[in-house]
């Protein structure tokens, strides 16, 4: 259904399927010469990831809600602002008691699964008298003062909640992956160090023959460019590059055929261009960098095409973006390889940081290795006090055997005799 693509790709392409195919102009494709024309099946596209730390929460609700009739009828004809500002949201009134009832034992698994999250970690960090329902404040996609009920409250707080994480997710990858490569680099220099001259320089002329190496691929087209996806129309699809028409392109290649050109159906277009630099057999290419450019480009065309920032792309958008001069005449790509990721400042900072870490660490593993050992000695004093004790109990068995009253403290031992 539109409302659920809606909803669910403006949260960063939570669930890329959607329930029923809506209306296309249909239009003229030779099928005989696309390759791999394989019907889809959209039950059996799997709804990504979307990272979020309540992202199977998220898919339990949108599952559930798609089962009441009335409600999907209602937000059928949901936009993007209806979503955002929650007016949607008050439809949950009018769901079944069926529905309801199930909202409201999801709820309450997830707030037992925060519980839980919360006690482990204050539990590592042996943190008592701490009020753990005070604590489930910090998580903002559910209702913490009602931990049973799901109410319309429930629905838009999760939507706002998915709606601004998602939108900074790109940004938070960005920063994983410039920590990457500031460890990457803090690896080798650290290795460096640990050689002598010689091997050194052997080292570090390997190192900059493989950057070389990396850095002498194919002229790679700029994303979104007519000479990009015609590249995609001759050797992915398999089709005639003089014939090239940018609507038949958008119908080929919106999978789900929900009318949209989502995140993931766009980094799909890249694959070719990203084969020119990246390949997983040569040693001289990192995989993760190859990711990080898939990102950047996908990115790129968004901001181009996607004129409503709702990350997706409709078919009219697409069309206009193909008129424009820069979709004729784009700039020259830059690649990885052509930036630079970090400062020699920010690697310092990032390497007094582990430092800092590292020493962190160390104390903690100081801690308990003494706890350990404090427990091995106090496990050898039980032991040998109950050895002492198995003793003494043997002792007293044997005097028992041979008639010899047991040692009492002042006295001596008497002999007993049976007269």
């Amino acid at each position: 259904m539109k409302w659920r693509t809606i909803l669910l790709q403006y949260c960063f392409l939570f669930i890329t399927c959607v329930l029923t195919a809506l209306e296309a102009v249909p239009i003229d494709i030779d099928k005989t010469k696309v390759k791999n024309t394989q019907p889809v099946d959209s039950a059996k596209i799997e709804p990504p990831d979307t990272g979020l730390y309540y992202d199977e929460y998220l898919k339990q609700v949108i599952d559930v809600l798609e089962t009441d009739s009335h409600f999907r009828e209602k937000l059928q004809k949901a936009d993007i602002e209806d979503i955002k500002s929650g007016r949607l949201s008050k439809e949950l009134d009018l769901v079944s008691h069926h529905v309801r009832t199930k909202l409201d034992e999801l709820k309450r698994q997830e707030v037992a699964r925060l519980r839980m999250l919360i006690k482990a970690k204050l539990d590592s960090l042996q943190d008592t008298g701490i009020d753990h329902h005070a604590l489930l404040k910090q998580f903002d996609h559910l209702n913490h003062l009602n931990p049973d009920k799901f109410e319309s409250t429930d629905l838009d707080m999760l939507i706002k909640a998915a709606t601004s994480d998602l939108e900074h997710y790109d940004k938070a990858r960005h920063e994983e992956f410039k920590k990457y490569e500031m460890m990457k680099e803090h690896e080798r220099r650290e290795y460096l160090k640990t050689l002598n001259e010689e091997k050194r320089k052997e080292e570090e002329s390997k190192f900059e023959e493989m950057k070389k190496k990396h850095e002498n691929h194919p002229k790679v087209n700029h994303p979104g460019s007519k000479d990009q996806l015609k590249e995609v129309w001759e050797e992915a699809d398999g089709l005639d590059p003089n014939d090239f028409d940018p609507k038949t392109f958008f119908k080929l290649h919106d999978v789900n055929s929900d009318g949209f050109l989502d995140e993931q159906e766009l980094e799909a277009l890249f694959t070719k261009e990203l084969e020119k630099v990246y390949d997983p057999k040569n040693e001289e290419d990192d995989m993760v960098e190859m990711e990080e450019e898939r990102l950047r480009m996908r990115e790129h065309v968004m901001n181009e095409v996607d004129t409503n920032k709702d990350r997706l792309v409709t078919l009219e958008e697409f069309l206009k973006a193909t008129e424009k001069k820069e979709f004729l005449e784009p700039d020259s790509w830059e690649t990885l390889d052509q930036q630079q990721f970090f400062t020699e400042e920010e690697l310092k900072e990032y390497e007094n940081l582990i430092s800092v870490q590292e020493i962190e660490l160390k104390k903690k593993a100081d801690e308990l290795q003494k706890q350990k050992e404090e427990l091995q000695r106090q496990h050898e004093q039980l032991e040998a006090q109950k050895l002492e004790y198995h003793q003494v109990v043997q002792q007293m068995e044997q005097k028992k055997l041979q008639g010899i009253s047991p040692s009492v403290p002042g006295g001596e031992s008497k002999i007993q005799s049976r007269m």
